[in-house]
């Protein structure tokens, strides 16, 4: 029987001698890569911290010390040793398991992660809370990686933690990589403390001597850390950053020796306020393709465990990603205009801009996960006459709200923002669902918002938003493929708010704004002695009420579609038209209902919010039977029928 078959929570972890936890990580790390060959998920960063994790749960008491992983990326190890090592093969599967932390999954999920640099915030919450109730041997630990120190809501953290004398434990899994390769000052203050030949013989120098001795006390353990700090000072000609904001600074370490580990952990227990662990990590340790080409490993989908090579879809006619054609677009259009420069917060190869950086290097800036600053920084180019293309997913847009309100529409600068992922992104779940940009976006002042039906429709909408005077501009398009083979074509000029008529109709009229519209089109093709109107609405703001004023003298049915909250978004924008010039129509509004929605595939998640070709049917057959029957019911979503 292997050592991973008799545990399956911390407290049976405790039980095996020590001398056994390298097997077990091996056996843990095995698991991991079987599972995501099959069902795909976040490899690289779980493979990276397999010795970390058993380290953590051997020496911590969970759940009653608080552990939260940053990212959420790296707790694969982290759900298999606490309850779930039978359900982990359901991660990121419609009604599965979610495949980062989560609070109403499991009691050992102190704080649901998914969006980067949060857990020292949440970490030195939990530590005052811990303090403040008596608890003074509860211990809080944030582990932050995978990118998420460059993430600015990571400093305030620090910088706040340095004053309170808590029981917090950050640990820094430095493995050089977000998903891309970090970018930064950070990160190269980081490598020169891992990487200084000086310092590090010092040190071992020094352990060796102290080796020999039976006992250090206390007293002498704080001499050797002031010696210690001392050391780095000297030697990488710099203050401690960590030392700096009030935290003690430990490490580096071997992120991969276990036993090492679980020694370091028990010490730092005994350890009073706050502390920094650095662990040095590899991300995708144990599996060679993962190790080699950690970009395209950090989520590769499937792929055969044996041989390493990945599993490709065969279709050679399935249409290029939305991502591909934003990057190629961009690319086109710099080239002949000099003043668009390409912007992203750690995300080139997640969202196509690296096509542009192989051709134009210097005018492309990865500025590391900080969304905030990356839309101020746009602000500032844009300032000063370049045309930015800023792209950060539709989730992670929620970030820098107050920096798209103060620093760009109030200042009416044309700063573009391609939200790449908009709507339902499939199996990350909740955490990255880009549901709310329709809606929050649309009250903002001087800010254009639109959505392509389809890739034509992006070139075009990109095309048009780096045209002179257009001020600030949101296109916003899904993850995944399109649905044009032919999507190259010559741009041209769309006019602002202009909507138009897909499908004619004469019985319901299906009013829609973005990639939605082609489910409704498939769904009208199935209808059979219904006749329905189809509008493709391009710009949520301004929206075209000319249309809108043509649609409404002549439906009294109208159905708004959208893949965004139905609160706030088109079915919103259209229901306040209906009211202002008082028309006497009936509206239903299918879109994302209030409340979150999980994980499972695009067309799943569809389907449960009754928006897919059959909700789409459905709610056009209910309509057409009550109003043949004489029946009124107040319906307006698709939750009510």
């Amino acid at each position: 029987m292997s050592i991973l078959e008799q545990i399956n929570t911390p407290e049976e972890l405790k039980k095996i001698p020590e001398d056994s936890l390298i097997q077990l990580c091996q056996e843990v790390r095995q698991k991991i890569i079987d599972d995501c060959a099959e069902n795909p998920g976040h490899l690289g960063s779980s493979l990276g911290v397999v010795e970390l994790t058993v380290a953590l749960h051997y020496t911590l008491d969970t759940p009653y010390d608080n552990l939260i992983w940053d990212v959420g990326h790296q707790s694969y190890a982290h759900k298999i040793l606490t309850g779930r090592k039978e359900l982990f093969k359901t991660k990121r599967i419609y009604g599965g398991i979610s495949g980062f932390p989560k609070i109403s999954e499991s009691e050992y999920d102190s704080f649901g992660t998914g969006h980067s640099s949060t857990s020292i915030s949440a970490a030195l919450g939990m530590a005052i809370a811990a303090k403040m109730s008596g608890e003074e041997s509860r211990q809080s630990i944030a582990v932050i990686g995978d990118g998420a120190m460059t993430g600015g809501m990571a400093f305030e953290a620090l910088n706040n933690a340095g004053v309170y004398n808590s029981n917090l434990l950050v640990i820094l899994n430095d493995n050089n990589m977000a998903i891309d390769p970090n970018v930064g000052g950070l990160n190269e203050y980081l490598l020169d403390i891992t990487t200084s030949k000086g310092y590090n013989k010092i040190k071992q120098d020094i352990w060796n001597v102290l080796g020999k001795l039976n006992r250090i006390s206390p007293g002498m353990r704080n001499f050797i850390q002031n010696i210690d700090n001392s050391i780095k000072s000297m030697l990488l000609k710099q203050s401690n950053l960590f030392e700096a904001m009030g935290l003690r600074y430990f490490g580096p370490v071997d992120g991969h020796d276990v036993n090492h580990l679980v020694k370091v952990l028990r010490d730092l227990k005994n350890i009073k306020g706050p502390k920094v662990l650095h662990c040095i990590t590899i991300k995708g340790k144990g599996f060679k393709e993962a190790e080699t080409n950690q970009t395209l490993w950090h989520a590769p989908g499937k792929f055969n465990k044996l041989t390493g090579e990945r599993i490709k879809e065969a279709d050679s006619n399935v249409p290029a990603k939305f991502q591909d054609v934003f990057g190629n677009t961009l690319t086109e259009l710099a080239k002949s205009n000099p003043k668009i420069v390409g912007i992203t917060p750690a995300m080139p190869t997640g969202c196509s801009l690296n096509i542009m950086m192989q051709e134009m290097p210097e005018r492309c800036f990865d500025v590391g996960i900080a969304e905030q600053h990356a839309v101020t920084f746009s602000a500032g180019l844009a300032a000063k006459g370049y045309v930015p293309f800023c792209n950060i997913y539709s989730s992670f847009m929620q970030r820098a709200y107050d920096q798209v309100i103060h620093d760009v529409a109030l200042q009416n600068l044309n700063v573009i923002f391609c939200l790449d992922r908009a709507g339902f992104v499939g199996s990350d779940g909740a955490t990255h669902h880009g549901a709310y940009d329709l809606a929050y976006f649309r009250c903002i002042p001087n800010l254009t918002i639109a959505a392509p039906l389809d890739e034509e429709e992006l070139r075009n909408m990109m095309y048009t938003a780096q045209l002179p005077n257009q001020g600030p501009f949101s296109i916003r398009y899904p993850r995944g493929n399109g649905f044009l083979q032919d999507w190259h074509t010559p741009f041209r000029k769309l006019e602002i708010g202009k909507g138009r008529c897909l499908i004619e109709g004469k019985e319901i009229a299906i009013i829609s704004i973005g990639t939605a519209g082609n489910i409704a089109k498939r769904a009208i093709e199935k209808l059979e002695h219904i006749s329905v109107a189809l509008y493709d609405m391009r710009f949520l703001k301004p929206i075209d009420e000319t249309l809108l004023h043509d649609i409404f003298r002549r439906f009294e049915q109208v159905i708004t579609l959208e893949d965004g909250t139905i609160n706030g978004g088109l079915g919103s924008a259209v229901a306040e038209f209906i009211a202002t010039h008082h028309y006497p129509a009936q509206l239903v509004r299918l879109g994302i209902p209030d409340k979150f929605i999980e994980h499972g595939t695009q067309h799943q998640l569809y389907a449960e919010c009754g928006f897919d070709e059959k909700g789409i049917i459905r709610c056009v057959t209910a309509l057409i039977n009550q109003k043949e029957g004489n029946v009124i019911k107040n319906m307006q979503t698709a939750q009510e029928f």
